[in-house]
Protein backbone atom coordinates (compact mmCIF):
# COMPACT_ATOMS: atom_id res chain seq x y z
CA UNK A 1 0.00 0.00 0.00
CA UNK A 2 1.15 3.54 -0.71
CA UNK A 3 -0.29 4.85 2.52
CA UNK A 4 -1.64 3.24 5.67
CA UNK A 5 -3.35 4.53 8.75
CA UNK A 6 -0.93 2.61 10.99
CA UNK A 7 2.56 1.48 9.97
CA UNK A 8 3.20 -2.23 10.00
CA UNK A 9 5.53 -3.11 12.87
CA UNK A 10 7.62 -6.04 14.08
CA UNK A 11 5.31 -8.67 15.57
CA UNK A 12 6.09 -11.75 17.62
CA UNK A 13 3.48 -14.16 16.28
CA UNK A 14 4.52 -16.95 18.70
CA UNK A 15 7.53 -17.52 20.97
CA UNK A 16 10.54 -17.53 18.64
CA UNK A 17 8.46 -16.57 15.57
CA UNK A 18 8.78 -12.97 14.37
CA UNK A 19 7.34 -11.07 11.40
CA UNK A 20 9.38 -8.06 10.26
CA UNK A 21 7.51 -6.06 7.58
CA UNK A 22 9.48 -4.34 4.83
CA UNK A 23 12.84 -5.77 5.92
CA UNK A 24 14.14 -5.80 2.34
CA UNK A 25 14.11 -2.38 0.69
CA UNK A 26 13.25 -1.94 -3.00
CA UNK A 27 16.85 -2.30 -4.20
CA UNK A 28 17.45 -5.43 -2.12
CA UNK A 29 14.24 -6.93 -3.48
CA UNK A 30 15.33 -6.30 -7.07
CA UNK A 31 18.75 -7.84 -6.45
CA UNK A 32 17.28 -10.94 -4.81
CA UNK A 33 14.76 -11.31 -7.63
CA UNK A 34 17.53 -11.22 -10.25
CA UNK A 35 19.41 -13.89 -8.33
CA UNK A 36 16.26 -16.05 -8.16
CA UNK A 37 15.81 -15.76 -11.92
CA UNK A 38 19.37 -16.99 -12.47
CA UNK A 39 18.91 -19.89 -10.03
CA UNK A 40 15.65 -20.91 -11.74
CA UNK A 41 17.36 -21.58 -15.07
CA UNK A 42 18.40 -25.16 -15.92
CA UNK A 43 20.29 -27.28 -15.16
CA UNK A 44 19.00 -27.95 -11.64
CA UNK A 45 16.43 -25.23 -12.25
CA UNK A 46 12.82 -24.60 -11.29
CA UNK A 47 10.86 -27.86 -11.08
CA UNK A 48 7.49 -29.30 -10.12
CA UNK A 49 7.74 -31.28 -6.88
CA UNK A 50 6.00 -34.64 -6.82
CA UNK A 51 4.84 -36.13 -3.54
CA UNK A 52 5.20 -39.81 -2.57
CA UNK A 53 1.44 -40.28 -2.99
CA UNK A 54 1.59 -39.31 -6.64
CA UNK A 55 0.38 -35.73 -6.33
CA UNK A 56 2.21 -32.53 -7.22
CA UNK A 57 2.86 -29.34 -5.30
CA UNK A 58 1.28 -26.29 -6.92
CA UNK A 59 4.25 -24.10 -6.01
CA UNK A 60 7.32 -24.86 -8.12
CA UNK A 61 10.74 -25.00 -6.49
CA UNK A 62 14.49 -24.69 -6.97
CA UNK A 63 17.09 -25.50 -4.30
CA UNK A 64 20.58 -24.26 -3.45
CA UNK A 65 23.26 -26.04 -1.41
CA UNK A 66 21.25 -29.18 -0.75
CA UNK A 67 18.40 -30.43 -2.93
CA UNK A 68 15.20 -31.11 -1.00
CA UNK A 69 12.70 -33.71 -2.17
CA UNK A 70 9.95 -35.32 -0.08
CA UNK A 71 11.27 -35.96 2.55
CA UNK A 72 15.06 -35.94 2.30
CA UNK A 73 18.07 -34.03 1.00
CA UNK A 74 20.52 -34.90 -1.78
CA UNK A 75 23.41 -33.28 -3.62
CA UNK A 76 21.77 -33.81 -7.02
CA UNK A 77 18.27 -33.17 -8.36
CA UNK A 78 17.26 -36.79 -7.88
CA UNK A 79 13.60 -36.11 -8.73
CA UNK A 80 14.38 -33.91 -11.73
CA UNK A 81 17.17 -33.62 -14.29
CA UNK A 82 19.76 -35.31 -12.06
CA UNK A 83 22.13 -32.33 -12.22
CA UNK A 84 24.24 -31.27 -9.21
CA UNK A 85 22.38 -28.82 -7.01
CA UNK A 86 23.41 -25.20 -7.48
CA UNK A 87 25.85 -23.86 -4.83
CA UNK A 88 24.65 -21.86 -1.85
CA UNK A 89 26.27 -18.39 -2.01
CA UNK A 90 28.01 -16.96 1.03
CA UNK A 91 26.19 -13.63 0.76
CA UNK A 92 22.86 -15.41 1.14
CA UNK A 93 24.09 -17.05 4.34
CA UNK A 94 25.13 -13.67 5.71
CA UNK A 95 21.67 -12.33 4.85
CA UNK A 96 20.15 -15.20 6.84
CA UNK A 97 22.28 -14.54 9.90
CA UNK A 98 21.48 -10.83 9.77
CA UNK A 99 17.77 -11.67 9.52
CA UNK A 100 18.00 -13.73 12.71
CA UNK A 101 19.87 -11.01 14.56
CA UNK A 102 17.34 -8.38 13.50
CA UNK A 103 14.33 -10.46 14.57
CA UNK A 104 15.47 -12.61 17.49
CA UNK A 105 18.28 -10.37 18.72
CA UNK A 106 21.09 -12.93 18.67
CA UNK A 107 23.21 -15.10 16.43
CA UNK A 108 21.99 -18.62 17.27
CA UNK A 109 24.39 -20.61 15.13
CA UNK A 110 27.21 -21.08 17.60
CA UNK A 111 29.99 -19.22 15.82
CA UNK A 112 31.38 -18.88 12.32
CA UNK A 113 31.70 -22.62 11.74
CA UNK A 114 27.92 -23.00 11.65
CA UNK A 115 26.19 -21.35 8.71
CA UNK A 116 23.08 -21.33 6.58
CA UNK A 117 23.68 -23.75 3.71
CA UNK A 118 20.23 -24.53 2.23
CA UNK A 119 17.84 -22.34 0.25
CA UNK A 120 14.44 -23.51 -0.96
CA UNK A 121 12.95 -21.03 -3.42
CA UNK A 122 9.24 -21.54 -4.09
CA UNK A 123 7.42 -19.81 -6.94
CA UNK A 124 3.67 -19.29 -6.49
CA UNK A 125 1.41 -18.41 -9.38
CA UNK A 126 -2.06 -17.05 -8.63
CA UNK A 127 -3.66 -20.42 -7.88
CA UNK A 128 -0.72 -21.99 -6.01
CA UNK A 129 -0.99 -23.03 -2.38
CA UNK A 130 1.15 -24.73 0.25
CA UNK A 131 -0.44 -27.14 2.71
CA UNK A 132 0.37 -27.15 6.41
CA UNK A 133 3.72 -28.81 7.00
CA UNK A 134 6.80 -28.73 9.25
CA UNK A 135 10.41 -28.08 8.20
CA UNK A 136 11.74 -31.18 9.94
CA UNK A 137 14.19 -32.78 7.50
CA UNK A 138 17.22 -30.86 8.81
CA UNK A 139 19.60 -32.03 11.53
CA UNK A 140 19.88 -28.53 12.98
CA UNK A 141 17.42 -26.58 15.11
CA UNK A 142 18.69 -23.20 13.84
CA UNK A 143 15.87 -20.77 12.95
CA UNK A 144 14.23 -20.85 9.54
CA UNK A 145 14.43 -17.57 7.61
CA UNK A 146 11.68 -16.75 5.10
CA UNK A 147 11.85 -13.83 2.64
CA UNK A 148 8.93 -12.78 0.43
CA UNK A 149 9.02 -11.20 -3.02
CA UNK A 150 6.14 -10.27 -5.31
CA UNK A 151 2.47 -10.92 -4.62
CA UNK A 152 1.10 -10.71 -1.09
CA UNK A 153 0.08 -13.99 0.52
CA UNK A 154 -1.72 -15.27 3.58
CA UNK A 155 0.87 -17.13 5.66
CA UNK A 156 -0.71 -19.48 8.18
CA UNK A 157 1.50 -20.11 11.20
CA UNK A 158 0.32 -22.86 13.49
CA UNK A 159 1.45 -24.94 16.42
CA UNK A 160 3.93 -27.80 16.86
CA UNK A 161 1.39 -30.54 17.54
CA UNK A 162 -1.22 -30.48 14.79
CA UNK A 163 -1.96 -29.07 11.34
CA UNK A 164 -5.22 -27.61 12.64
CA UNK A 165 -5.98 -24.79 15.05
CA UNK A 166 -4.67 -22.87 16.86
CA UNK A 167 -2.96 -20.90 14.10
CA UNK A 168 -2.41 -17.27 13.15
CA UNK A 169 -2.83 -15.86 9.64
CA UNK A 170 -0.20 -13.27 8.74
CA UNK A 171 -0.18 -11.08 5.63
CA UNK A 172 3.25 -11.30 3.99
CA UNK A 173 4.05 -8.65 1.40
CA UNK A 174 7.00 -8.16 -0.90
CA UNK A 175 10.09 -7.43 1.20
CA UNK A 176 8.73 -8.97 4.39
CA UNK A 177 10.80 -11.22 6.63
CA UNK A 178 9.51 -14.05 8.81
CA UNK A 179 11.83 -16.00 11.13
CA UNK A 180 10.87 -18.94 13.32
CA UNK A 181 13.10 -20.83 15.73
CA UNK A 182 13.33 -21.97 19.33
CA UNK A 183 9.97 -23.33 20.57
CA UNK A 184 8.39 -22.51 17.19
CA UNK A 185 11.06 -24.17 15.02
CA UNK A 186 8.86 -27.18 14.22
CA UNK A 187 5.54 -25.36 14.02
CA UNK A 188 3.21 -26.30 11.17
CA UNK A 189 2.81 -23.57 8.58
CA UNK A 190 1.46 -23.06 5.08
CA UNK A 191 0.16 -20.66 2.44
CA UNK A 192 -3.61 -20.98 1.87
CA UNK A 193 -3.93 -17.98 -0.44
CA UNK A 194 -1.96 -15.74 -2.79
CA UNK A 195 -3.37 -12.34 -3.75
CA UNK A 196 -2.58 -11.90 -7.47
CA UNK A 197 -1.73 -8.49 -8.84
CA UNK A 198 -0.33 -7.15 -5.55
CA UNK A 199 3.36 -7.12 -6.52
CA UNK A 200 4.94 -3.65 -6.35
CA UNK A 201 4.90 -2.50 -10.01
CA UNK A 202 8.56 -1.53 -9.99
CA UNK A 203 9.60 -5.12 -9.16
CA UNK A 204 8.40 -6.49 -12.50
CA UNK A 205 7.28 -9.88 -11.16
CA UNK A 206 4.05 -11.76 -11.75
CA UNK A 207 3.45 -14.17 -8.88
CA UNK A 208 5.16 -14.70 -5.53
CA UNK A 209 8.65 -15.91 -4.65
CA UNK A 210 9.50 -17.23 -1.21
CA UNK A 211 13.17 -17.71 -0.33
CA UNK A 212 13.54 -19.99 2.69
CA UNK A 213 16.95 -20.38 4.33
CA UNK A 214 17.85 -23.28 6.61
CA UNK A 215 20.87 -24.84 8.32
CA UNK A 216 21.23 -28.48 7.29
CA UNK A 217 23.34 -29.68 10.22
CA UNK A 218 24.95 -32.07 7.71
Amino acid sequence: MDAELFPRERTEVAPGAVHMPGWLDAQAQRELLEACRAWARPPAGLRTVRTPGGGTMTARQVCLGWHWYPYAYARTVVDGDGAPVKPFPGWLGELGRRAVRDTLGADPLGGPEAAYDIALINFYEADARMGMHRDSDEKSDAPVVSLSLGDTCVFRFGNTETRSRPYTDVELRSGDLFVFGGPSRLAYHGVPKVQPGTTPPELGLTGRLNVTLRVSGR
